[in-house]
């Protein structure tokens, strides 16, 4: 017989934050400590001990003790200050592997990935960096140096054809329940008469949730197409948005390898707007069960 223990083990909700002890994964790790509190969720802090951290230790003439230390300087330091519970985990691996595997294991929710930019996180990820955000089992926040502030009051949702994005509109119901979220719905520009049509039945479908569920929300249109990316970070800076929220696009005929020239435009802004990634999924009952709980 399962106990309660086990049974509250499973549903416990947790932000995984990994860290490879840089200025910019501080930033990640306060940031997801910051969210995790407004979502009264756990966090756990992991390190992936790789070549680059033998070499680091090496050099420094350090232990594998020190990277347990600097966990349990994380843990002490956020649960003193945020009463958040803090678990760290450190496993020896590959980084855009072992990420993912732990996310898995212990059920993640949401994940933050700390970056310099695309390639700040190149080099702290390595070559295969967005693999770690395209096969993610949970949505992943990728964050610069902005703070989380007072969490995510204007967010970018922007929709076209290529995703049922309709997959967000859960995670949208939980910011905008958790922040007072007001969403600029941002619409591709579409000359196809058929996909255009296709993306006002979308809209209007997403819309009228929104409404039924009291969010507040306005419609833009892109205003020509291409250059969807560049359009969606111009009007997220014009709005002073606090958070752009996607869907990610990778190819079907390579899954986890693949990702819109758009989508790396958002998650690596120059304006450093955090953005929200989740991935497409034919499995995420899971998600989408114990989100609507909330």
């Amino acid at each position: 017989m399962e106990t309660k223990e086990k049974k509250d083990a499973k549903y416990e909700k947790i932000v995984m934050i990994p860290t490879d002890f840089s200025e910019v994964c501080d930033n990640a790790i306060h940031h997801g400590v910051e969210l995790a509190q407004s979502l009264h969720y756990n966090v756990c802090i992991l390190h992936v001990i790789n070549k680059e951290t033998k070499s680091f230790l090496k050099k420094e003439q350090l232990s594998l003790d020190y990277v347990n230390e600097k966990l349990n300087e994380y843990k002490s330091r956020y649960e003193k200050e945020t009463g958040v519970t803090v678990n760290t985990i450190s496993r020896e691996g590959s980084i855009f592997e072992v990420i993912n595997e732990i996310a898995a294991e212990i059920n993640a929710h949401m994940m933050i990935l700390g970056t310099h930019g695309k390639l700040g996180l190149q080099h702290l990820f390595g070559s295969y960096a967005l693999r770690v955000v395209l096969d993610s089992p949970c949505p992943v926040v990728v964050v610069q140096k902005r703070s989380f502030g007072n969490g995510y009051h204007k967010i970018i949702f922007p929709i076209t054809n290529d995703l049922e994005v309709r997959q967000k509109v859960q995670w949208a119901l939980l910011m905008a329940k958790l922040f007072n979220s007001k969403f600029l719905v941002y619409i591709a520009n579409e000359k196809d008469p058929d996909l255009k049509n296709r993306l006002n039945i979308i809209t209007h479908q997403i819309t009228e949730i929104f409404d039924e569920k009291n969010v507040g929300y306005e419609i833009e249109s892109a205003e020509k197409p291409g250059d969807f990316g560049k359009q969606i970070v111009s009007s997220a800076i014009t709005h002073q948005s606090d958070l752009i929220m996607i869907m990610t696009i990778p190819q079907i005929d390579n899954p986890g390898f693949s990702v819109a020239g758009w989508d790396e435009t958002m998650m690596f802004n120059e304006a450093q707007i955090p953005v929200m990634c989740i991935n497409p999924t034919i499995i995420g009952k899971y998600y989408y069960e114990w989100i609507t709980l909330i």
